[in-house]
């Protein structure tokens, strides 16, 4: 799923749909001080979750693109091209079912993504928002699974096999450890599996969506977003739900706990939808999208916080969708996608900038 990691990218065709077509088309705004050299990665299409390789040299990210007879999201990889030289990338998944949430592993050569190609070679549907009066709705597709793939799209490993949803996959600093988001247990929950020996620990038991989680660079926390139903009435709607395989998102706040799940918090209390959470580089502060500030739902803009939820600061002012914040592991880059600069389109493209902390 794409969102935060991982979202459907759905979200990304229906929120610049809503965005005002009369904004300025422009690749930086001057409120946005801590990026510098802003370059423009990708040209058309919906662009989402672009993530450093653990060299900081390539990039893996998803993409639809109708136009180029890509129906729904498959995982690309690209080196990162020097400033002002166009970025090339090549397709590994197979272009069979949906794909989402790739990520490179520790040695480079390999990349784990969710892909529900075992279930057939056309794209799973959409939901019918029309049947749940036009709610905002993310599908849970029970036929994704995670698999490793090399550099030329060759499967070489299946890591989940539950029947249910598996996806949203990020791996630990040393690269032993996948986390990801499964409903195998009943709940939309966390899990930690070691990828030598295949045993995992589910670490999220909280009645409510949880997903999209990162580890700390330097390894010892986890981030993520989640819902937290607050009345019966949202508990049943929020179950309701899930018992056909959705989910709406519209609520979620970030929280932390140590990487093995112990001591978790909720550390934004500002409403509506905080998500693609990740810590900055000094695991001290966090990075996340939101549109707290906005009532009717867009924009999303990217905000950071020291990770006991002070110092609220908000550092990019796109008028449609800025979201999917990465640092490289140096420090010194960050990438992100946006609406930004698209020509009026819908489009949802790549952007990388040198930070400026």
């Amino acid at each position: 799923m794409a969102i935060q990691k991982c979202i459907p990218i759905i979200l990304l065709v229906i929120l610049p749909l809503l965005a005002t077509s009369q904004q300025t088309d422009t690749l930086h705004y001057p409120e946005e001080k801590h990026f510098r050299n802003i370059q423009q990665l990708t040209f058309g299409g919906d662009n989402a979750e672009a993530y450093f390789s653990y060299d900081g040299k390539w990039l893996v990210f998803q993409r639809t693109s109708i136009k180029d007879g890509i129906p729904c999201d498959q995982i690309f990889v690209g080196k990162i091209p020097a400033p002002g030289t166009p970025f090339t990338y090549k397709r590994i998944s197979s272009g069979k079912g949906r794909t989402t949430c790739g990520f490179f592993t520790r040695d480079g050569k390999h990349v784990i993504y969710a892909s529900t190609h075992l279930a057939g070679d056309s794209c799973p549907p959409l939901p019918d928002r029309s049947k749940y009066g036009n709610k905002y709705i993310w599908p849970l597709y029970s036929s994704y699974d995670i698999f490793m793939a090399d550099l030329d799209g060759n499967i070489v490993k299946q890591l989940t096999h539950s029947k249910g949803y598996d996806a949203e996959a990020t791996l630990s600093p040393d690269g032993k450890k996948m986390i990801y988001t499964s409903v195998k247990d009943g709940d939309i929950d966390l899990y930690i599996m070691d990828l030598q020996t295949g045993k995992e620990k589910r670490i999220t038991h909280t009645p409510g969506y949880d997903g999209g989680a990162w580890f700390s660079p330097d390894g010892k926390k986890i981030i993520w977003r989640a819902s937290r139903p607050q009345t019966p009435e949202a508990l049943q709607s929020y179950k309701e739900l899930l018992a056909e395989n959705l989910v709406a998102p519209t609520q979620m706040e970030v929280f932390i706990a140590d990487a093995d799940g112990s001591n978790a918090r909720q550390v934004t209390q500002l409403g509506q939808a905080n998500w693609a959470p990740a810590f900055l580089p000094d695991s001290k502060r966090i990075i996340f999208a939101s549109n707290h500030e906005y009532k009717r739902g867009f924009p999303f803009n990217l905000y950071i916080m020291q990770a006991d939820g002070s110092g609220l600061q908000k550092i990019s002012r796109d008028k449609g969708f800025d979201a999917f914040p990465m640092f490289s592991p140096d420090g010194k880059k960050i990438v992100f996608c946006s609406n930004r600069n698209n020509g009026g389109t819908h489009d949802t493209n790549i952007f990388i900038a040198d930070w400026v902390d």
